[in-house]
């Protein structure tokens, strides 16, 4: 799989909003504004990610899998945050956190599968 930039920022993005979220978990904390913001981190890299993706493509640079898989992806990914934000909000116990953590894996590996079908890997 060819690495590039955009995974490697996302992957960061991504563990460092799972571990702050699992932590304020394993402290019994409710959410509170740094899980609210690590996840809302997460969603700002998917927009950016989003604009990215169509710069990219509009570019030149072809989708090498299928072109509606990874924009199904996409949109599903930026879906994920957000239910998990109203989720925190609207329960504000403790495990709304790991809910919160939950996003920041989740969103890991789409992204992995995301950058397998741009560029056209076969997952094993």
């Amino acid at each position: 799989m060819v690495v590039d930039g955009f995974f490697v920022a996302g992957t960061v993005v991504c563990l460092v909003s799972t571990v702050l979220c699992v932590g304020a978990a394993i402290l019994r904390q409710p959410p509170n504004d740094v899980t609210i913001l690590a996840v809302a981190a997460v969603e700002l890299f998917l927009l950016v990610y989003l604009v990215a993706g169509i710069i990219r493509q509009a570019g030149g640079d072809p989708v090498a899998g299928e072109v509606w898989e990874f924009w199904g992806y996409l949109l599903t990914a930026l879906l994920i945050p957000v239910g998990a934000f109203w989720w925190a909000i609207l329960e504000r116990s403790r495990w709304s956190n790991l809910v919160l953590g939950a996003v920041g894996a989740t969103i890991f590996v789409m992204l992995f599968r995301m950058e397998q079908i741009w560029h056209g890997v076969v997952p094993a």
